[in-house]
């Protein structure tokens, strides 16, 4: 089979790495890739959002099949595109993709469907915000309704600056993403990612993990893409009769709904948990793997992850559904990232060679803001850069051996959070 995998971050070099181990993968195609990307496959210079693109380029290769790493290709339209020159594609519908590119869609598909979420309010008239946070009896949290590149959240302290963000969103500061704003009620709990492949109808639990927002140590300093992640999550938080509860009253009556809503959802759902005393409610549905919980869960898998992304895109998910398992060992992943971010970055700085870091048992480097230089050596392309990702008996042993390897790599204007996996330990 030929495939084209579109994306550029560490989520998309471990796709890229399962699915080139695959022994059904003839070719493997990445657009628009990154270093490490092309030590699997066959880099293609085509954009994200180059979506007329992409589709031809699917078309002229005859690939077998399309996955889409990132979200906004999904939310644009890319899968529908391809769907209609007959490939075919993992990943939503644009339709569909609203579950992520519109947070007020799902949570009124919430509560049509009966799926514990946190109270909220749509908005998009800043004195109609204002007066629900005024008179709201809770705490609450402000967000831009569509994508906001995973910087369109605010946990406000007070009732003031949550009135002054849902103003500064409504004022355009987020652009597009920010015409309507929702603000729902904070949850105060521990944060857990769960993943299932859907295929419109039928739904095959994955695995979970539970990343670090959080820039610096502590879980202090602004919000990030994700510093790093775990997999499993802890099993004191989400034991295996929780999973089950989650299956029951959030992943499958997301399916059910969005069948009925003359959507189905063909792809991954990654779901964002709170539990709060035991119990647990949706926070937010992505409609793709995360980043960096991809690495881990890519570690852990066990199975072709081709053919089972190939039957979810068939429609014929319920096949493959004893194909896949997890290893009992845990996997972290260490998220290295240029000096100054979420904030302004350097581009383009030298990192060392990373075959001493790659050689520590356990370990694999997945890539995602890189490049090669002039001197075809290794640069940063981004702020999140390296994904340093460790599987082991326990997420203690994962930690420590990630951990081995940074400090192998020579990379000065670079930095990472010593503490990924803290709550597990």
């Amino acid at each position: 089979m030929d495939v084209l995998l579109i994306g550029s971050g560490g989520r998309e070099h471990a796709l890229a790495w399962r699915l080139a181990a695959s022994e059904f993968c003839e070719a493997l195609y990445c657009a628009p890739g990154n270093a490490g990307v092309a030590e699997c496959a066959e880099i293609v210079p085509i954009a994200l959002e180059d979506i007329d693109g992409l589709t031809r380029f699917a078309a002229e290769k005859n690939v077998d099949l399309v996955v889409v790493g990132p979200e906004a290709p999904l939310v644009a339209g890319v899968a529908d595109r391809m769907r209609e020159k007959g490939i075919a594609v993992f990943g939503p519908s644009a339709s569909a993709a609203r579950l992520e590119g519109s947070k007020s869609f799902t949570k009124e598909l919430c509560t049509k469907y009966n799926i514990p979420t946190a109270r909220y309010g749509r908005f998009t008239d800043a004195a109609a915000a204002r007066k629900y946070i005024e008179d709201a009896d809770f705490r609450m949290v402000v967000k831009a309704d569509g994508l906001a590149a995973g910087k369109g959240v605010i946990i406000p302290e007070s009732r003031e600056e949550a009135i002054a963000a849902a103003e500064d969103m409504l004022s355009g500061s987020f652009g597009e993403a920010g015409a309507s704003v929702v603000v729902e009620e904070f949850l105060d709990g521990e944060e857990v990612s769960y993943f299932a492949l859907a295929d419109g109808d039928f739904v095959l639990p994955l695995s979970s993990a539970q990343d670090h927002k959080r820039a610096y140590d502590g879980d202090k300093g602004p919000n990030t893409g994700g510093m790093g992640a775990y997999s499993p999550a802890r099993p004191g938080i989400f034991p295996p009769e929780l999973e089950r509860e989650v299956m029951e009253t959030i992943i499958l009556p997301t399916v059910r709904g969005m069948k009925e809503e003359g959507c189905p959802f063909t792809g991954v759902l990654y779901a964002g948990l709170m539990i709060v005393d035991g119990k647990p409610y949706l926070i937010e549905y992505n409609c793709r793997f995360g980043d960096p919980e991809c690495q881990p869960l890519m570690m852990r898998m066990q199975g072709d992850l081709l053919e089972v992304l190939l039957a979810a895109a068939q429609g014929r998910l319920r096949d493959v559904e004893g194909k896949v398992s997890w290893s009992d060992e845990a996997a972290l992943c260490v998220v290295m990232a240029a000096n100054g971010y979420p904030g302004a970055y350097a581009k383009g700085t030298p990192i060392g060679d990373l075959s001493a870091a790659d050689s520590v048992p356990g370990v694999k480097i997945f890539h995602a803001g890189t490049a090669l230089g002039p001197d075809r050596g290794l640069v940063s392309n981004g702020g999140r850069v390296l994904g340093v990702t460790a599987r082991a008996e326990t997420v203690e042993q994962a930690q420590k051996q990630a951990y081995e390897a940074v400090d192998k790599i020579d990379w000065q204007d670079g930095f990472c959070r010593r503490d990924i996996g803290w709550r597990a330990s």
